[in-house]
């Protein structure tokens, strides 16, 4: 399903799914806190919670600590972000036009605040050097089931080199998630493939994902594709690096050696 902002997001929070509300389904609070220069806003709400500089000028405060985060660019520099559990006041104020993504789960445990700066960021290059690189990215995993054991959900982001695909090869999960769409020029357009229906995303937009439900997508020639990820673990089955399920058809362009036309020939059998 897609979800659509035709509009730029307004001063405020604006909550795109809800734990007890619209979209309950996808088990995460996610929304788009969007501040002018001056705003301060808290969040005390009895959640896990990860907030992630999407653009701007801010100051994080929380527990004892503090942290001033600027970022011009999530198509060329990394987030910053900050994961706290239940009970920690966070206050957040603005220095500059700034839009954070709050994502946000149900979790009685309690673990060690922490801030991931940009260079604690994870990113990794899938694609490149097959397939002629028709599926480059670049894809930054903030924090996943590894990363934070102690952690209800998972968040990262990816950048879709023009006219490129990713999550590809097609692929599920038992997880739903979530991704949320930014496009450099903002003009750009991509399309979501969920299983076989395909829908143009746009700058602003957000995709939500059923468990079991094989997602890909593209972006359009010309145009930079930023998307945010998150997931929520399942009780019983934690999202991991590996919790990715290829559909049968198309796992043989996993293989290291894997040639396709025009080096493979017209007719020549797949293995």
């Amino acid at each position: 399903m897609i979800v659509p902002q035709e509009q730029p997001f307004t001063e405020g929070y604006t909550p795109v799914t809800s734990l007890h509300g619209p979209h309950a389904e996808m088990m995460l609070d996610f929304g788009i806190l969007k501040l002018a220069p001056g705003d301060r806003w808290v969040s005390d709400k009895p959640l896990e919670r990860a907030f992630l500089l999407i653009s701007g000028d801010i100051e994080f405060s929380w527990e004892e600590n503090s942290h001033h985060a600027v970022r011009y660019s999530c198509f060329d520099e990394n987030p910053t972000v900050l994961h706290v559990p239940s009970g920690v006041l966070v206050n957040i104020t603005a220095a500059a036009e700034s839009e954070i993504c709050i994502e946000r789960t149900e979790n009685e445990k309690l673990f060690p605040s922490r801030l991931f700066t940009p260079e604690d960021i994870r990113c990794d290059v899938f694609g490149a050097g097959t397939l002629n690189d028709a599926s480059i990215r670049t894809v930054r995993t903030i924090f996943d089931g590894e990363i934070a054991p102690e952690s209800n959900m998972v968040i990262g982001e990816v950048i879709n080199h023009p006219g490129k695909w990713s999550s590809y090869p097609p692929h599920d999960h038992p997880q739903p998630e979530i991704y949320h769409y930014r496009f450099f020029p903002r003009q750009g357009f991509g399309v979501s493939l969920l299983d076989e229906q395909a829908q143009v995303v746009k700058h602003g937009y957000s995709s939500l994902i059923p468990p079991d439900t094989t997602h890909s997508q593209v972006a359009a020639p010309g145009y930079a594709m930023y998307y945010i990820w998150m997931i929520p673990h399942l009780p019983d089955d934690r999202w991991l690096p590996t919790t990715r399920y290829y559909r049968e058809d198309h796992q043989w362009l996993l293989a290291p050696d894997v040639t396709i036309w025009p080096e493979r020939s017209y007719g020549e059998e797949q293995e």
